[in-house]
C-alpha cells in the first residue's frame, strides 16, 4: 500500500482506486479527466481509461473540469497521436 499524500483538491482517478490492491498499475499519464453519463455521475481517470471508457460508451462527455492537457492526453491515448508533440 502506498502512503503518498494526495492533495484533497484532486482525489484519486476511480481507476486508481480500482487498482489500489493490485501490484501492477494500468493507468498512463498523471492527468486527472472527468467524464459525465447520461445520468450525470461523474467518473475521475487517467487518460488511457477515460480513452477506452469514451471510445466504447458515445454517451460519455467532458467535464468543464478536464483540463485541455486532460483532453488532449485522451486523444492521444484514443487516436495514437505522438502526445507532446507540438
Amino acid at each position: 500500500m502506498s502512503t503518498a499524500h494526495h492533495s484533497r483538491k484532486s482525489p484519486l482517478p476511480d481507476c486508481e482506486l480500482r487498482q489500489r490492491d493490485s501490484e501492477v498499475s494500468t493507468c498512463a499519464g498523471r492527468e486527472q479527466v472527468v467524464l459525465v453519463g447520461l445520468d450525470d455521475t461523474e467518473q475521475r481517470l487517467c487518460p488511457a481509461h477515460a480513452a477506452a471508457l469514451w471510445l466504447t460508451d458515445p454517451t460519455f462527455r467532458f467535464s468543464a473540469k478536464t483540463r485541455p492537457e486532460g483532453i488532449s492526453a485522451v486523444m492521444a491515448h484514443a487516436f495514437g497521436g505522438g502526445g507532446g508533440r507540438r
